[in-house]
């Protein structure tokens, strides 16, 4: 053992690693107690200490008192795909592996081209929509929100879009907007784009504090309110009844406009109460189909307060995107109108449930976040590890999350991951790596080793 001039407790940790590789120890196989293996090697106690030390730093073993050492067990390893391995980074909904709605998509594509011309598609359209566009919305946003009118609704290419055009219509470079501590990182790519300033409201169980933006609005003069206020992103939180009634309250007090952003307001089978309802006068209601359908349908619907501030937002849209492409809109207004989007839902609830049932058994004893038909999933770190240290760890093993800061509006981001379920993940990748990052939870390994001194003084 000592033939290769390492020391001691060093030979036997390489020992430990080689036998585990080899098959000849396997997960839960106990080792010998430490005075036991000191006899048989004719080492002294601390040197044979040292050594299980090192192995369990390694992640080789794990141990309890009163239990002794035992070989660790060890989640899957995972292929890398293209390089990036497993991302559960970009939030996108699942993908049902649903054969009889895959082949509907398919028809309604192929239906889509044989019975338009095409150059019709390929020409300037109506902006915000044609009529037949705006009353596909009404019926999508009449979900939750009751009784909108399609004259109240324009057509957008993607929630983003419709989101940076009414942040420069109701905000001017310097001007200030309250938005959750933790919330959706395009807003604060906007803002910075913009020049406008964010102003983080506390999040507590029930969302924003109701208390911080009424502070804001005596002494800050905000010149709108936007929140995410079902499932958020990044946490999967949603605003309780009475904190929204409290924030439209407080808004409806000072004169100041909600952007209600409810990319995810589909999802929950509960009924839920939008601000829009509660501040109608004031609250501009974003939704689309990105988030209940597929990432890749740009298609997003406002609501606007009425049809003068419809009118205003239009032109504040078409300075910025011109228009939604006539194609993704005439294939969401179908998918609408014939019920596809109603079944797509559907299926990506039913798949939301069974991947946060693996989350349930994979995070039983963890502390987390999520939501029965939420495909993300908000993950509260302990030590040893920072949040940017476990992303950076786990995409060294192949697994992509998001660390907190990326969704931080204010100085202090919580030590936490977003974990996204969706996109081409399958049900068994997306089990393989919850088995790994509950693995990395209930084995820490040595934190540091995969991070950068930079990233370790920025955390």
């Amino acid at each position: 053992m000592l033939a290769s001039g390492k020391p001691a407790y060093l030979a036997i940790a390489d020992l430990i690693a080689e036998d585990v590789q080899s098959g000849r120890l396997a997960p839960r196989d106990r080792l010998p107690p430490l005075r036991e293996l000191a006899a048989d090697l004719a080492l002294n106690y601390t040197t044979v200490a040292r050594a299980y030390a090192e192995a369990r730093r390694r992640g080789l073993i794990d141990g309890k008192s009163g239990q002794g050492s035992y070989i660790r067990g060890s989640a899957p390893s995972l292929p890398l795909r293209g390089g990036s391995g497993l991302e559960m980074t970009m939030n996108m909904p699942p993908e049902p592996d649903h054969p009889l709605l895959i082949q509907r998509l398919r028809n309604a594509a192929s239906e889509l081209f044989q019975g338009n011309d095409p150059y019709q598609l390929l020409r300037y359209q109506d902006f915000g929509g044609s009529p037949a566009d705006r009353e596909a919305g009404a019926m999508w946003l009449g979900r939750r929100l009751a009784n909108v009118s399609a004259d109240r609704i324009l057509v957008c290419p993607g929630a983003h879009a419709a989101l940076a055009a009414m942040f420069s219509m109701l905000a001017k470079p310097g001007d200030l907007i309250c938005v959750e501590s933790l919330t959706y990182p395009g807003v604060k790519a906007i803002a910075a784009q913009l020049g406008i300033k964010l102003h983080a409201l506390h999040l507590d169980d029930e969302g924003p504090s109701a208390t911080d933006f009424e502070t804001a609005c005596k002494h800050l003069a905000p010149k709108a309110l936007y929140c995410n206020p079902t499932l958020l992103n990044p946490t999967s939180q949603t605003v309780s009844p009475r904190r929204r009634e409290a924030l439209a309250e407080i808004a409806l007090q000072y004169s100041v406009p909600i952007i209600e952003d409810d990319a995810y307001a589909m999802l929950p089978r509960e009924e839920i109460t939008p601000l829009a309802v509660l501040a109608p006068e004031l609250t501009y209601y974003l939704c689309g189909l990105a988030k209940s359908f597929g990432a890749g349908l740009r298609t997003a619907y406002v609501a606007s307060p009425d049809t003068r501030r419809s009118q205003r937002l239009a032109g504040a849209l078409r300075a910025t995107t011109v228009m939604a492409s006539q194609v993704t809109t005439m294939l969401a207004t179908q998918w609408i109108n014939d019920g596809t989007a109603d079944l797509m839902l559907e299926a990506i609830r039913d798949e939301c449930e069974a991947r946060v049932g693996m989350v349930q058994k994979h995070f039983g004893g963890q502390t987390y976040l999520s939501h029965p038909q939420s495909f993300h999933l908000w993950l509260p770190l302990s030590p040893p590890w920072s949040s940017v240290e476990f992303a950076s760890y786990l995409r060294s093993q192949g697994v992509g999350v998001v660390a907190s800061a990326a969704f931080a509006t204010d100085a202090n981001p919580p030590e936490a991951v977003r974990i996204c379920l969706g996109g081409p993940l399958s049900r068994s990748d997306c089990d393989q790596a919850l088995a790994l990052i509950a693995d990395t939870l209930g084995h820490p390994q040595h934190p540091h080793v995969t991070v950068a001194p930079t990233q370790r003084r920025a955390a």
